[in-house]
């Protein structure tokens, strides 16, 4: 009998959850009800998933609104009827348009109109609605004589009192509004809350022919959304036979190119692979992804296929990926299995410059069809400290008391009501969706139009997004394409590009198999000499390949899936490379993990391990094994089906006989690092990656390191960039007014810096000075330059403390006093073109005081980072110490080290103490690292950044890391502009 009902997904105005609104409506009587919120269908999907599963009669709908004001409720009478109000939705989303009074006239959906609608002509299927407080003005309608039009229409958004002030808070929240100024034309009544049957048929016993009429409006409404089966589009050709094949003639097309001299063992895995894909029915699946990957190779854009798809030799055949699974003895099962409910998914990456016309052409030139395609959102919620925050904001709270509320450092005496209210209401509105956002890559690709699904917004990309998140598109069977960027890919690309200009070279960067074994590559692997590469250039990859000695494409493979969190945070990491110093510790816990896991030595480090383990040692399905992994991530972990799952596992190596030390180690293996370990395939396609740039890195360095600037960057700034380019044997200049460019660009193995590094110059005064150069050459003096460019003054004094005119033989302070003999006044702002030669007075200027570090002052404020050494700028000259080279030599032994900070880590001891560790360069640039245990950061915690410290410590080694274990640290003074 309820049409009109509100979950929190009523953005910044309901407050209940779906789940929880479906266990209040049977807890008052209630086996029906229509979910209708405000512009929104984001909660649609799980009551319907939540209802069937609870027996409840689940009604899809929408409340039509301009603000808080109601236009008109739809009710879709069934799927059709819901593509409708989404469609109607959308266009209004889209084009922020306002709801009319009418609405449409749909086919398939009920309309139910407010009470204090104008009397007018209805359609067979629209309706009026009547509010309890309704009923009294009933008899006086101008309706009054159409009783068959007349539904009982209470409004539901809350379930009492704390609910109304909740929604009270969300309003005040989403308008800005102190609390106490909330109009009340902004917010709900008091009354709408959740009535029980009884109550229902209390208030409307004078009419009870408007609730037996409501009802059957919602007995009328039935959709079957079809949880879990398939929807992503099913064909690519139109044809599941031709698409069948299609990617046959593909396949062996590619099985040409990727295994010249197959032997029985390829074809055998191939068609192992074809069966089951074709199967599955997951051909048109390979060829979308084909399609996309096709379209970027036309583009020249470098991409990866990563993710478990890297397990497939079908994927590599197909060129989707550049794993050969084969040479990795790759688990296939774990991207494709018979008992696999959902299809299987790649992640492309492109880089970052490229992404954006590859989802262009996703939307609008792709054959997919545009109304079937959409980006996945997800939901922003009100976190822990922002639900705070905010609050106090509404209560009017002054900011010292906001920040005070957050930290749990209220002063004394500070717990008056308040405060009382402020934390009670953050825990109930703790995680209520806030606004939608947009998955990091997610799009889908169904086989009808998405507004079969949910209504669509356009975010500022200017794509439509759903209203639903990557769970909820699953659990329908909408499974996402994701379609990621990194930088990475753009280094490599620039990288390629440049050594063309630079040394007129072509460079093929995708010769993965000859990377491999190249011995110069491999030699600054194990050396971990790989500053710009992908993946495995941090402080922390740089100890563990060296730790593993890694010398070899496996050994990077394992290394990238034992950095990551799970694996390191629960001593796996360490067991693995004490197991791959010391065999005798290569111990198994059970017969069965050792012929699982020799490889590891029985250590798990892939996500095949855990389904492994799963399916082999505790029986449990295929299925099951990958629904033990992903709910493991936390996503899926509060469901029922995953405690199914988790409780089978325990059940069957009971079963088994297994001792329960055993099966409970098992367990916290799993649990501990499931979710955020690598699957082994997608390990591989990241090392892919990071040997394209050890290839460039170690053949064409300085052109690497500029594309690493050029594309921002990576685990470090810039500064360190420049500096790894000197090392590498450049000359590093500053910007120059005829030499240097938007970007930062090399000429053999000069490296200017590049306009976009230097701090407040604007876009037009680069655009201006490089198209004119462009155009009439470059420049010959400061004068030719201001007669030529308009620019303002100050834009033209950041060019000259960059230090971009020193070509002229003037110092930048008489090219400054230079600057008002040009436009003859301090208060002129802006240089303009003289039409003729002008000629200047001339005078002689005093000599002007040039400093020794006035330069380098510049630098760091205008780049960030001096470009000369930053030990050049200590106050006090350097004492003869170690250098990072020697600390092999120096293990056991405390000595003291001056150095320059390059990045810190901070982490937690298992006691909860905060400890850090250090990476440094010495004063002949290279990196040493230092270990800071708890009581000696307390006594000597770092003071500054791009600074240099005196370090004291104990030089120690860890299977060839050499670093320090610090006893003292102190900052050195630098020194400072007067």
């Amino acid at each position: 009998m309820l049409i009109n009902t509100h979950s929190y997904f009523s953005l910044k105005y309901g407050t209940l959850d779906p789940e929880q609104l479906i266990s209040e409506l049977q807890l008052r009587g209630h086996s029906t009800a229509a979910l209708t919120d405000i512009n929104n269908t984001s909660g649609i999907l799980d009551f319907f998933r939540k209802g069937k599963s609870m027996g409840f009669h689940p009604v899809a709908g929408i409340d039509f609104r301009n603000g808080i004001q109601q236009q008109y409720v739809g009710l879709a009478m069934n799927a059709e009827g819901f593509k409708e109000l989404n469609d109607h939705l959308s266009v209004y989303l889209k084009n922020n348009l306002p709801f009319e009074e009418q609405a449409p006239a749909f086919q398939h959906a009920f309309i139910i109109y407010p009470f204090t609608l104008k009397k007018r002509t209805l359609r067979e299927n629209e309706f009026i609605g009547v509010k309890p407080s309704d009923l009294t003005r009933l008899p006086f309608s101008s309706w009054e004589n159409n009783k068959e039009k007349h539904v009982a229409a209470p409004v539901t958004t809350y379930t009492g009192k704390a609910g109304f002030n909740s929604h009270r808070l969300l309003r005040a929240i989403d308008l800005n509004l102190l609390l106490s100024k909330l109009p009340v034309s902004e917010q709900g009544n008091e009354t709408d809350v959740l009535l029980s049957v009884d109550q229902l048929i209390h208030i409307y016993k004078a009419y009870p022919q408007i609730l037996l009429q409501a009802r059957q409006l919602l007995e009328q409404c039935n959709i079957d959304f079809e949880f879990g089966k398939n929807k992503n589009k099913k064909t690519y050709t139109g044809s599941a036979k031709e698409d069948y094949n299609m990617m046959i003639r593909l396949c062996d097309k590619g099985l040409q190119y990727r295994y010249p001299n197959a032997g029985a063992d390829i074809h055998e895995r191939y068609q192992k692979e074809i069966a089951l894909i074709s199967n599955l029915g997951y051909a048109s699946y390979f060829l979308l992804n084909w399609d996309i990957i096709t379209y970027a190779r036309s583009k020249n854009y470098f991409y990866v296929g990563r993710g478990s798809g890297a397990n497939s030799m079908v994927a590599y055949l197909m060129n989707i990926t550049d794993v050969d699974p084969i040479d990795l003895d790759l688990y296939f099962e774990r991207f494709i299995n018979p008992y696999r409910t959902s299809p299987p998914d790649f992640d492309l990456d492109f880089s970052w410059k490229d992404r954006d016309d590859v989802i262009d052409y996703i939307f609008h030139r792709s054959p997919f069809g545009k109304d079937n395609v959409a980006l996945l959102a997800t939901y922003s919620t009100l976190k822990e400290n922002a639900v705070t925050r905010e609050l106090g904001k509404v209560f009017g709270l002054p900011k010292e008391e906001i920040d005070a509320l957050t930290d749990d450092d209220l002063p004394p005496g500070k717990t008056d009501a308040i405060y009382k209210l402020i934390y009670r209401y953050a825990k109930i509105l703790y995680s209520v969706p806030s606004h939608l956002s947009i998955h990091a890559g997610g799009i889908l690709i169904s086989e009808k139009a998405i507004h079969y699904y949910t209504a669509t917004i356009i975010p500022p990309k200017g794509f439509p997004l759903t209203q639903f998140s990557m769970l909820e598109a699953e659990d329908v069977g909408l499974y996402k394409f994701d379609i990621l960027s990194q930088r990475g890919l753009g280094k490599i690309k620039d990288c390629v590009e440049i050594v063309k200009y630079n040394r007129n070279e072509d460079v093929d960067a995708h010769d993965i198999k000859r990377f491999k074994n190249d011995e110069r590559i491999r030699h600054n692997l194990k050396t971990a000499n790989l500053m710009g590469c992908f993946y495995v250039e941090s402080p922390a990859m740089r100890m563990l390949l060296m730790k593993l000695r890694a010398s070899t494409y496996l050994d990077l493979v394992a290394a990238s899936s034992i950095i990551r969190p799970g694996v390191a945070q629960s001593g796996m990491m360490k067991e693995y490379i004490l197991r791959f110093h010391d065999p005798s510790r290569r111990e198994y816990i059970h017969p069965l993990m050792k012929e699982l896991m020799a490889e590891t030595y029985g250590v798990m480090v892939y996500q095949e391990d855990v389904i492994k383990v799963a399916h082999y040692f505790a029986g449990l399905s295929l299925s099951e094994a990958d629904m033990l992994r992903r709910g493991m991530s936390g996503k899926y972990r509060a469901r029922a089906e995953f405690t199914k799952v988790e409780k089978k596992f325990f059940d069957n190596c009971k079963a088994k006989g297994y001792p329960d030390a055993i099966t409970k180690e098992v367990w916290r293996q799993i649990e501990s690092f499931a979710g955020y370990a690598f699957s082994k395939g997608h390990s591989a396609s990241y090392a892919v990656e990071s040997y394209q740039c050890m290839f460039l890195k170690t053949y064409y360095p300085l052109e690497f390191m500029v594309s690493v600037i050029n594309n921002d960057g990576g685990f470090y700034s810039k500064e360190f960039y420049v500096h790894e380019a000197r090392m590498c044997g450049a000359a590093i200049h500053a910007p120059d007014i005829n030499s240097s460019n938007f970007l930062t660009t090399i000429y053999g193995k000069d490296i200017y810096i590049g306009w976009h590094m230097v701090a407040e110059l604007e876009h037009t005064a680069i655009d201006a000075l490089l198209e004119e150069r462009q155009r009439n050459g470059h420049y010959t003096s400061l004068e030719n330059f201001m007669t030529r460019v308009a620019i303002s003054v100050e834009q033209l004094r950041i060019l000259i403390r960059s230090n971009a005119f020193r070509f002229t033989g003037r110092t930048k302070k008489q090219l400054l006093w230079d600057i008002h003999m040009v436009v003859g006044s301090e208060k002129k702002t802006e240089v303009h073109h003289d039409l003729f030669e002008v000629e200047r007075p001339s005078y002689k200027l005093p000599d002007l005081y040039s400093g020794k570090y006035d330069d380098a002052f510049d630098e760091i404020e205008l780049f960030g980072f001096p470009l000369c050494s930053p030990f050049e700028l200590l106050k006090e000259p350097m004492q003869p110490e170690p250098v990072a080279d020697e600390l092999k030599n120096l293990v056991g032994k405390i000595i003291s080290i001056t150095g320059y900070l390059v990045t810190r880590k901070w982490t937690r001891t298992k006691r909860g103490e905060e400890m850090s560790f250090g990476t440094f360069l010495d004063i002949n640039g290279r990196f040493f690292d230092t270990t800071h245990f708890p009581q000696v950061l307390q006594k000597y915690p770092f003071r500054g950044r791009r600074v240099c410290y005196h370090v004291t410590g104990k030089v120690v080694d860890d299977f060839g890391f050499f670093s320090i274990d610090v006893t003292k640290m102190e900052m050195l003074e630098m020194v400072v502009r007067i």
